[in-house]
């Protein structure tokens, strides 16, 4: 269970639960620590949250085979806008992430495409249970956001699939080495929490995330369908238009 912070000491174990996060991450091949603008070791039932540029490259690894990533995307500097579960699905016409696959805001606007993917187990459908939605909520405080403001997540390494009849089953892991990559594509608060999910309770690992500088990426190489395209098109306007109205002030 979550640890409470009613007390002194509950607040300490989970002050000290939440220092074992510093523990360094396997960096991918090519990539030094010089290189990383964020790395981190997210330890079983640990929650952090970090803001992101646009253009960072951004990889979500499973070193153990057991972690579970329930992930959630704000753009920085307006988070109003977030990750938008349902478009993220319907858009791309496809609810199982993979290679090209945009993680859709509420206004139609790209926050992020996956780049690259090692694991194929992930969950855009069942969203966070009650202790993953209070490790966000404390996750969020750190950024002025509270449990308001998180929508449904993405849960990454635990996989879900709809049978013929419409439930819903867990696939469980891929195995250790795993990983997801993501292009952030409009500055974002990232918001990540390492506990189980609803469908499948199996004990979880660590997390690794690495964050660095991303060479430019022709995202509409990885996916050309015309509601992509068209999404990303509103992001570069909503970019540019954010750049120009910063110039003035």
């Amino acid at each position: 269970m979550t640890s409470t912070t009613s007390s002194t000491a509950g607040a300490r174990e989970h002050a000290r639960a939440q220092a074992t996060a510093t523990a360094e991450p396997d960096l991918p091949e090519g990539i030094t620590a010089a290189d990383t603008t964020w790395t981190v070791r997210l330890p079983a039932e640990g929650y952090l949250g970090t803001v992101l540029g646009r253009g960072t490259r951004l990889r979500i690894a499973d070193p153990h085979g057991a972690a579970c990533a329930h992930l959630f995307l704000l753009r920085a500097e307006a988070p109003w806008e977030r990750l938008n579960i349902a478009d993220t699905v319907k858009v791309p016409w496809q609810a199982y992430l993979g290679d090209g696959h945009p993680l859709l805001s509420d206004q139609g606007r790209v926050l992020a495409t996956v780049v690259a993917d090692t694991s194929g187990r992930h969950d855009a459908l069942c969203g966070a249970g009650p202790q993953g939605r209070e490790l966000l909520a404390r996750a969020a405080m750190k950024h002025d956001l509270t449990a308001r403001d998180i929508g449904p997540t993405l849960a990454l390494f635990r996989g879900v699939r709809v049978g013929a009849d419409g439930a819903l089953a867990a696939t469980g892991s891929a195995g250790a080495g795993g990983y997801l990559e993501l292009l952030i594509q409009l500055p974002v608060t990232v918001l990540v929490v390492n506990t189980a999910h609803p469908l499948d309770d199996a004990p979880v690992t660590d997390l690794d995330l690495v964050a660095w500088p991303g060479d430019h990426i022709d995202v509409t190489a990885l996916n050309s369908d015309p509601e992509y395209r068209r999404a990303v098109d509103n992001t570069e306007q909503a970019w540019s238009a954010a750049r120009t109205r910063q110039e003035w002030i």
